[in-house]
C-alpha cells in the first residue's frame, strides 16, 4: 500500500509542473526570485499559492478517514518564495479550507500547513545567497512534512488511528511532496535563468546596433543617417523589413514592401500615423492593423516604437514580419530597446548641435571684437613709417593683412597650436611699432608644443587684454610673457603681464558671459568656448594682483581634436 501510494501521489503531482510554468510566465517573477516585492506581488503570490494548497488537498487519496495529500507542495513554496508572512498566509488558506472539510485530522492538517508555510519562509529568511536552489528546497520539503507527521500525532485523536495513519502515509508524503517542493523550485529558477539569459542577449545585440549607429545618428535625423540605421538593423535581425520615419515621412525602408514604402513619400500605415499622434507603441499583429494602403503589400504584422527627444516624438522606428501574428515579446522588448538609445543618441545629437552653434556665435563675437581704433591706430603707424623706415611699413602692411585674414575665418576647426602662435605675433608686431620699448615680450614656446589642436582665435584675444588693459594704462609700458609646456596628456598656454592688475570686484564678474566691461569680453567668450568644446574642466584660470599683473592660464587636450574631446564631454555629463 505504501509504494503504490506513492505512486498516486506521483502522478497527481502533474499540477505542480503546471503552476510552476504558470508562475514562471508572471512579470513579478523577477521581483519574486529578487527578494524585492510589492506589497501586491505577496498578496498574489498569497492567494495563488493558498489556492494551490487548496487544489492539493482535493487531489488528495482518502485513507482511513483521513487524506493523503500534496497540499503541502503549494504552501512551503509559498514561504521559500515569499518568506514567513507570504507561507503563512497561504499555509491559513489551504489549512482553514481543510479543517472545513472535517475529519479527525482536520485541525491537525490546518495546523501543519500554517507551520509548514511559516518554515518555508524562515528558510528564505535566513538563506541569503541568492533564489533557493533545489537542494535546499528539498530539505525543506522533507522537515515540513516530517513535522506534519509529527503534528498529526501530538494532535489527532484518538492516537492509535492517527499512529495508523502515518505509518501508512507518512513515508510516501515525506518523500513525493518534498521531491514536488523542489521539482517546483528547479522549474521556477530555471525560467528565470532563461528569461535573464534572453534578456541580456537583447541588451547586447541592441547596444552593438547603437554602437553602429552612433556614428551616423550623431548628425540627427535625416535620410541618410535613417538609412544607415535601418539597413544595421535589418543586417542584424531578422526581419521582413525595419523602417524609420519623421513625423511627415517616410526617411528610409529597407526589406520588403521597398517598392512602394519609398523615402520621401509621406506616411503609408494607419500603425504609425497612430503611434506619432499618440506617442505610444502601436502592435500590428495584421494586415488590416498594419494599414498600408498598397493592395499587395507582403508586410503582414509590425512593431512601431516612437522616437522621442526631450519627450516630444520626431520620428518612429518600425520593425516588421511578413507574416500575420508573428511578433514576438523579443520583438517588442528589441524595439522599445533599440527606440530608446536612439531618442537618447538623438538628444546627444541636438545638444553637440546647440554647442557648435553656441561655439561658431562666441567666434563671431570674438571677431567683432576686433576694435576698430586697432585699425586706426595701425594705419597712423604704417603712414608715419612709409618715408623714414619703408621696409619696416612694408612688413607692419604684410602682419596687418595678416591678422585680418586671420580674424575673418569663418570656421572654428582645431589649428595647430604654431598657426595660432603667428596670428598673436602679427598682433604683436603691430603694437610693437606702436609702443616701442614700452612693449617688451619674452616667448617660452616648447618646441613639442606646436603641433597641439587649439581652436582658432584662442591666444590673441588674451594677449590684447594683456597690452591693452594690462600695459597700456602704466606710464612705463611693461612685459607680456607667452609661455607654452608640454605635458603627455595636455599643452598649457600661459599669458602673462605686469601691468596694473585687475581688481578683486571685477574678477568676480570677469568670467559671467557677456560681461563687457575692460578685461571682460574677450575672457569671458573664450572661457565659454573652452567649456563648450572640452568641458568644464577646460575652463579658463585667471589670477591677477592690482598693481602687481595678470597671469591668464589655458590648457588644451594633448594630440586631440576639440570635437572627439567635445563628445567626450558631452556623453559624460549626460551619463
Amino acid at each position: 500500500m505504501t509504494w503504490s501510494l506513492a505512486l498516486t501521489l506521483a502522478y497527481r503531482l502533474s499540477m505542480v509542473a503546471t503552476a510552476a510554468f504558470i508562475l514562471s510566465r508572471m512579470p513579478a517573477l523577477g521581483r519574486i526570485l529578487s527578494r524585492q516585492l510589492t506589497p501586491r506581488d505577496k498578496l498574489l503570490l498569497t492567494l495563488a499559492l493558498g489556492g494551490m494548497g487548496i487544489v492539493g488537498t482535493y487531489a488528495a487519496v482518502p485513507i482511513h478517514g483521513a487524506l493523503a495529500n500534496s497540499r503541502v507542495v503549494g504552501v512551503m513554496v509559498a514561504g521559500l518564495l515569499g518568506g514567513p508572512l507570504v507561507g503563512a498566509g497561504a499555509g491559513l488558506i489551504a489549512g482553514v479550507h481543510r479543517y472545513l472539510l472535517g475529519g479527525f485530522t482536520a485541525f491537525s492538517c490546518a495546523l501543519a500547513a500554517v507551520a509548514e508555510g511559516a518554515l518555508g519562509g524562515l528558510v528564505q529568511h535566513y538563506y541569503r545567497r541568492g533564489p533557493i536552489p533545489w537542494h535546499v528546497a528539498l530539505l525543506a520539503g522533507l522537515a515540513g512534512e516530517t513535522l506534519q507527521m509529527a503534528i498529526i500525532l501530538a494532535t489527532a485523536r484518538p492516537f492509535g488511528e492517527a499512529w495508523a495513519l502515518v505509518q501508512i502515509i507518512g513515508l510516501p508524503m515525506i518523500i513525493v511532496n518534498s521531491t514536488g517542493v523542489a521539482i517546483f523550485m528547479v522549474i521556477v529558477k530555471t525560467a528565470a535563468e532563461q528569461r535573464e539569459r534572453i534578456a541580456a542577449c537583447q541588451a547586447q545585440q541592441a547596444l552593438r546596433i547603437a554602437t553602429q549607429t552612433l556614428p551616423y545618428l550623431r548628425h540627427g535625423l535625416n535620410r541618410e543617417s535613417a538609412a544607415q540605421t535601418a539597413r544595421i538593423i535589418y543586417n542584424s535581425v531578422k526581419l521582413a523589413a525595419v523602417a524609420i520615419t519623421n513625423g511627415q515621412e517616410i526617411l528610409a525602408h529597407v526589406g520588403r514592401g521597398d517598392d512602394h514604402h519609398h523615402p520621401g513619400t509621406p506616411i503609408l500605415t494607419s500603425a504609425t500615423l497612430k503611434a506619432l499622434d499618440t506617442g505610444e507603441v502601436q502592435l500590428a499583429r495584421t494586415r488590416d492593423e498594419i494599414g498600408c494602403r498598397e493592395k499587395n503589400c507582403r508586410l503582414a504584422s509590425a512593431v512601431v516604437v516612437p522616437l522621442k527627444r526631450r519627450e516630444v516624438t520626431i520620428g518612429t522606428l518600425k520593425l516588421y514580419h511578413d507574416r500575420e501574428n508573428s511578433i514576438t515579446p523579443v520583438d517588442l522588448e528589441l524595439a522599445r530597446g533599440l527606440a530608446h538609445l536612439f531618442s537618447t543618441q538623438l538628444e546627444l545629437a541636438e545638444v553637440e548641435s546647440q554647442a557648435r552653434l553656441r561655439a561658431q556665435a562666441e567666434l563671431k563675437a570674438l571677431q567683432a571684437q576686433v576694435h576698430p581704433h586697432f585699425l586706426f591706430n595701425a594705419l597712423n603707424t604704417i603712414v608715419s613709417l612709409v618715408r623714414t623706415r619703408p621696409e619696416k611699413a612694408r612688413e607692419l602692411l604684410l602682419k596687418l593683412a595678416s591678422f585680418f585674414r586671420y580674424s575673418l575665418r569663418k570656421d572654428d576647426h582645431p589649428i595647430p597650436l604654431a598657426e595660432e602662435l603667428a596670428h598673436v605675433e602679427a598682433y604683436l608686431a603691430i603694437e610693437g611699432a606702436r609702443f616701442g620699448d614700452k612693449l617688451a615680450v619674452v616667448r617660452q614656446i616648447d618646441p613639442a608644443t606646436l603641433s597641439c589642436p587649439v581652436p582658432a582665435f584662442t591666444l590673441q584675444p588674451l594677449v590684447e587684454n594683456a597690452v591693452k588693459h594690462g600695459l597700456q594704462p602704466r606710464l612705463q609700458g611693461g612685459c607680456v610673457e607667452i609661455i607654452a609646456s608640454n605635458s603627455p596628456a595636455e599643452v598649457v598656454v600661459t599669458i602673462k603681464d605686469n601691468g596694473v592688475g585687475i581688481s578683486p570686484t571685477e574678477q568676480d564678474k570677469i568670467f559671467i558671459p557677456g560681461y563687457g566691461r575692460g578685461h571682460g569680453l574677450g575672457l569671458s567668450l573664450v572661457n565659454e568656448r573652452l567649456k563648450n568644446l572640452y568641458g568644464p574642466a577646460y575652463a579658463v584660470d585667471l589670477k591677477s594682483i592690482p598693481g602687481e599683473g595678470t597671469t591668464v592660464t589655458l590648457r588644451f587636450p594633448r594630440e586631440a581634436h576639440s570635437q572627439e574631446v567635445k563628445e567626450n564631454a558631452l556623453y559624460s555629463s549626460c551619463g
